[in-house]
């Protein structure tokens, strides 16, 4: 089963099993379909981060995430009076992190694919050259970013029409086919180096970018050792720093074990209590312990302690809302002081797969590389560009996630894979900024705790807090009045949101898999 964001590289994933592909070898060919098929998130100019727990052997995770340029600086979106200089890190082409995305493919083939890579690249090129038929809500994001395409595209004419576009119109993107010919050629060399890297460094340098040749040689994903924690009789298999997300979704899942939540039910006013509490503490760790550990020694044991956790919870009242300015972060002995896409694979094997893969912003920083066909990330706004400034998701930091060069930028991704029993149980994800986190924990529970379908559980309505701002957000419908009402009375400061988290899924159960596809956008489940 493939689950994904755009049915036609749901189909390129299936297509790849049926020819005998494992599930990294559809993975692959599923992330270059994407960068096709979903250019608001898919890519070849971002990065991600892959879950793999093979059927047999042990669970590996690979680190694909962009990493700063040489040149870039601590204070490099601060203006001469230190102030955050706006939409700097978000819409120019300083925004952009050294892209990760077609090495972190590379690795993962070499490892564990079993197909020829040219066979894995060749689906996304016939959609770029012959291309294919938008949805009606993929018309409708290009339509809505048609200005701002144009005023950072002056000259290119990359996802740009004429007249509006419609559901049914066909999409194609020659240069972008070239561009992926070189990749399925020449593998990485076909990207970081050659032509697509002379169009990278040119595109950098007509708008003052920091990418360098030397940094796209620069360039290697990293294998990782997974973050591997337990929920009651689950094992929990993520994904280690620079995502917060595993150490994240651990800490919130063990705050609420011991609690009833599935006596008080799918959001009670307990359980959304309970949560809450959870969150606004985990997310006030993030802020100051995690980062790139290869620049910073992020304190996993100490974050991870059960001790730890249950201290962290023993200072809420069930009468009213903490509030969020007086909770910081943690303390140890001796410690010193997100646009996104997610898939989710299993072969006939067992071999499972969880990617989530970004450009941060939706469609990036919306700069185009021109002649090569595809958008730059805006990363570098992951990082904290100045201590206790947010970035677009409201998420604040400090020096554990400072700009460095070479370093990689903090994320809330969390692609996970989760054992019952010994037996492969869930495959997860999502997209979300800083609502993946409490979107994944929220998925999971829904299914272990509330005995909801893989379907139900992505597809019920969501809320999540981060601990600053102090507020929560949620999705219409996803309280009752009653509910809501309580939990305004105990002081909580609920705030209507719109759609958010497109968390696409697979369940084994004993007769079959169930596959869990986000309403919330194109995605689909396509099984065999």
């Amino acid at each position: 089963m493939v689950v994904c964001a755009y049915p036609d590289a749901s189909q390129v994933g299936v297509d790849i099993l049926r020819k005998g592909g494992n599930a990294v070898d559809a993975a692959v060919a599923v992330q270059f379909a994407l960068a096709v098929t979903y250019p608001q998130a898919g890519n070849i100019g971002g990065g991600g981060f892959m879950v793999y727990r093979p059927a047999k052997g042990e669970p590996a995770t690979l680190d694909f995430r962009e990493k700063a340029p040489v040149t870039a600086s601590r204070d490099m979106f601060l203006d001469a009076a230190g102030n955050v200089v706006p939409d700097m890190s978000l819409e120019t082409h300083k925004a952009s992190g050294v892209p990760g995305s077609v090495d972190g493919m590379v690795q993962a083939h070499v490892r564990y694919g079993k197909l020829k890579w040219a066979e894995l690249v060749q689906p996304a090129i016939l959609l770029a050259r012959k291309g294919f038929k938008i949805t009606a809500r993929m018309a409708a994001d290009l339509n809505s970013h048609d200005s701002i395409f144009r005023k950072h595209n002056p000259g290119k004419h990359y996802l740009l029409k004429e007249t509006h576009w419609k559901a049914g119109d066909v999409l194609v993107q020659e240069d972008l086919a070239k561009t992926l010919e070189k990749i399925r050629d020449k593998g990485r060399a076909g990207f970081y180096d050659g032509n697509v890297a002379d169009l990278i460094t040119a595109e950098m340098k007509a708008g003052s970018g920091l990418i360098t040749k030397e940094d796209l040689k620069n360039y290697h994903s990293v294998w990782r050792k997974p973050i591997i924690g337990k929920y009651k009789s689950f094992k929990i298999i993520t994904m280690p720093p620079p995502s917060s997300g595993g150490i994240a979704l651990l800490q919130l899942l063990q705050s609420v074990e011991k609690y009833p939540i599935k006596r008080w039910g799918y959001n009670a006013d307990s359980t959304v209590q309970l949560m809450v509490e959870a969150e606004r503490r985990v997310y006030a760790d993030r802020s100051k312990y995690l980062g790139d550990p290869d620049f910073y020694k992020v304190p996993v044991d100490s974050l991870l302690n059960p001790s730890y956790i249950s201290s962290r919870m023993q200072n809420f009242s069930w009468d009213k809302a903490t509030p969020s300015s007086s909770i910081n972060p943690g303390s140890f002995a001796g410690y010193e002081s997100d646009q996104t896409t997610h898939f989710s694979i299993v072969d006939k094997e067992g071999n499972a797969v969880s990617v989530t893969t970004t450009l941060n912003g939706t469609f990036g920083s919306k700069i185009f590389v021109q002649g090569a066909g595809f958008l730059l990330n805006n990363e570098m706004d992951d990082f904290s560009a100045k201590p206790g400034v947010p970035n677009m998701f409201g998420l604040v930091g400090g020096k554990a996630n400072s700009i460095q060069p070479g370093k990689r930028m903090l994320s809330s991704m969390t692609p996970t894979i989760i054992e019952r029993n010994g037996r492969l149980y869930m495959v997860v994800g999502t997209p979300g900024g800083s609502t993946i986190i409490t979107s994944v924990f929220q998925a999971i529970l829904n299914v272990i705790e509330f005995d909801q379908t893989m379907q139900q559980a992505v597809s019920s309505k969501r809320f999540h807090h981060q601990w600053l701002p102090d507020e929560v957000d949620y999705e219409a419908g996803a309280f009752s009045p009653e509910v809501l009402e309580l939990l305004k009375v105990k002081n909580y400061h609920m705030v209507p949101y719109g759609n958010y988290g497109r968390v696409d899924a697979i369940l084994i159960t004993k007769d079959g898999l169930q596959g869990g596809a986000d309403p919330r956008g194109d995605d689909t489940a396509i099984g065999w």
